[in-house]
């Protein structure tokens, strides 16, 4: 897959911020990009490593950040202390499974309204916000 609009949008990043497009960084953002779900600094370094060897450990830690702050990525912290990191797309809500820790991302517009029905009652305006349920999953509660 080329990834063409992030590719774009890293390079505009990096050119606004007096920083240099690498090959690492594109070949980083392709296999970030490719991964499915929310990826450890290690996950995406294993990833990257099969592809590109010569590639640090060092040098995806810091192209993830760099995503971060160009706003293609997302750094979630759940309960379990590990850091992940998830392609930054449209809002939506997790559930965790604190035995296996399974992640589920859903959307549920009734949440939503709730949240901001709540904000307006109380006179606040939100800026943004982070819905985790935890729990255990239907695999997990069979155990």
């Amino acid at each position: 897959m080329s990834h063409e609009v992030e590719r774009q949008a890293l390079a505009r990043y990096l050119e606004d911020h007096n920083l240099k497009q690498t090959k690492q960084r594109e070949a980083i953002l392709d296999v970030f990009l490719g991964a499915s779900g929310h990826v450890t600094s290690e996950d995406l370094f294993q990833r990257v490593r099969d592809s590109h060897p010569s590639i640090g450990y060092t040098t995806v830690y810091r192209t993830l950040k760099l995503l971060c702050d160009a706003g293609l990525a997302m750094e979630r912290h759940f309960e379990d202390g590990v850091t992940r990191y998830e392609i930054e797309h449209e809002h939506h809500d997790h559930l965790v499974c604190t035995k296996c820790g399974k992640i589920v991302e859903f959307e549920c517009q009734m949440i939503e309204t709730a949240q901001n029905e709540i904000a307006d009652r109380y006179g606040f305006r939100v800026l943004r916000h982070r819905h985790e349920l935890y729990g255990h999953c239907a695999n997990c509660r069979n155990d």
